[in-house]
């Protein structure tokens, strides 16, 4: 038996916070529900967890979103893994973890063979060209939406500001944006300066907020969730080796060439350095799985993004679908399908299994450390650079998705795309400016205005 095996044997035969039974249907309801994005995700989760089943308290809740948004990775997702630890012990995390992604892995796999195998329908091209629009329209609500919360003063405007020139005209690494960001954070934070200080996170659900005391779990920190370093130590290395291993015998078995190794390898590096969610990654992702792999052509990035964003699951199951595109299109001396799946198989796992690696190798240090000023910095550093670079991504998918052909300018360090204006595409302007005025003015939810122009998007091309 494994070491992480072990330790789960032991988290159930001591005594958890609530029936584990119990929790199971909670957190498969949880992840049956978290549409919309992490924003709506944190919601339903927000309201069952603690309004409806009162388990933890609106203040605890809050602090562990706080650390998750400082972590790289999918926040919902770690926030599930996180209050299924304090639940119900390491198994609980677990448990809540592997749930909140497994609807979201089966339904995004079922549409990607239904776009391999039927792409050129003319229903299944009108439905994606739908999608494609209304997703332009989400990114540049999510722009206003985390921006109007994290851009509350000038050094946060201007940090947002230096993160789009960075990425859009120089094109640094996104690591290196957001590792500078962090840093300028921590000491601003550090310092006391009122320009770091952040609110509570996520708005609650309700105006009576449900305190820590009278909660299921209480105020106190439970025997468990203690700082242990030997079992931090021990979980840590277990979930370590079930995170690299494979991708190191695939690099030793293959060769660093083959698709299976770069997929390994470049979504390991992704889930080293997706801080700030799904949006704020997303541009660098498509801009490498297009320019640098060649896995998938420009349009081919917003058709996953509306997949992800009409399932459940956190949105950077996206990346799932630039595996299986990867492995379809490179499969070796296997058959094509065989070769996607498996691809969409470990790109979901190298880039999940960190999720659980950075909860449970942090958490009972960080029940210890509520309210750090250098780290409540550093966060809110960090989500000012993230709108700057979810600002990029709104520019570059609506490049490719309202104009045919875009040119380069170069000036000195500086290059940039630049739209070919008489290659503009009218019917996705059109529907794109739709959806936009569903998003903003009739305050219409995404999963409405993604089916309402899926279906417009069909109707186009039926017509057409």
């Amino acid at each position: 038996m494994t070491d992480l095996g072990k330790i789960a044997d032991q988290a159930v035969t001591e005594t958890d916070i609530v029936p584990l039974s119990e929790a199971v249907k909670v957190w498969a309801r949880v992840a049956a529900l978290s549409f919309g994005g992490p924003a709506g995700q944190i919601a339903v989760m927000h309201r069952i967890v603690v309004d409806e089943k009162r388990w933890i308290g609106e203040h605890r809740f809050l602090h562990a979103l706080n650390y998750c948004m400082l972590l790289p990775g999918p926040e919902a997702h770690q926030l599930a893994i996180y209050i299924g630890w304090l639940l119900n012990r390491t198994l609980g995390g677990m448990i809540a973890g592997l749930l909140f992604v497994l609807p979201g892995f089966v339904s995004i796999l079922a549409l990607s063979y239904v776009y391999v195998l039927f792409g050129n329908v003319t229903v299944v091209e009108g439905m994606f060209f739908g999608l494609k629009c209304a997703v332009l329209a989400v990114v540049v609500q999510a722009v206003f939406r985390i921006g109007s919360r994290a851009l509350r003063n000038g050094p946060m405007v201007g940090l947002a500001s230096l993160a789009f020139v960075a990425i859009f005209f120089l094109h640094v690494p996104f690591p290196l944006i957001i590792i500078a960001a962090a840093v300028i954070g921590f000491l601003g934070g550090r310092k006391g300066a009122s320009a770091f200080r952040v609110g509570g996170g996520h708005k609650a659900g309700t105006d009576k907020i449900l305190e820590d005391r009278d909660s299921l779990l209480g105020e106190e920190i439970p025997p468990h969730a203690a700082p242990n370093l030997a079992w931090s130590l021990k979980t840590s290395g277990a979930l370590a080796a079930l995170w690299l291993l494979p991708v190191a015998g695939l690099l030793l078995g293959l060769g660093q060439h083959d698709v299976f190794s770069q997929l390994g390898v470049f979504f390991s590096q992704m889930a080293v350095v997706t801080f700030g969610g799904a949006y704020a990654v997303l541009a660098y992702v498509a801009q490498q799985a297009v320019d640098g792999f060649g896995w998938l052509r420009p349009g081919e990035m917003l058709d996953g993004l509306g997949m992800a964003e009409t399932t459940p699951g956190p949105l950077i199951m996206v990346t799932q679908f630039v595996g299986f595109l990867a492995g379809y299109r490179d499969p070796g001396s296997i058959n094509p399908l065989a070769a996607a799946t498996l691809a969409a198989v470990l790109t979901t796992w190298v880039t999940f299994i960190p999720s659980f690696l950075w909860i449970f190798a942090g958490a009972p240090f960080m029940e210890r450390m509520r309210g750090n000023a250098a780290l409540s910095g550093a966060m809110a550093a960090i989500t000012a650079a993230v709108v700057g670079v979810i600002l990029n991504l709104a520019v570059w998918f609506g490049l490719h998705v309202l104009f045919r052909e875009v040119a380069t300018l170069t000036l000195g360090p500086l290059w940039w795309d630049v739209p070919i204006l008489h290659s503009i595409d009218w019917p996705s302007l059109i529907l794109t400016l739709l959806a936009a005025l569903a998003l903003f003015r009739l305050r219409q939810s995404v999963i409405t205005v993604l089916l309402a122009s899926a279906v417009l998007g069909i109707a186009w091309r039926v017509l057409s």
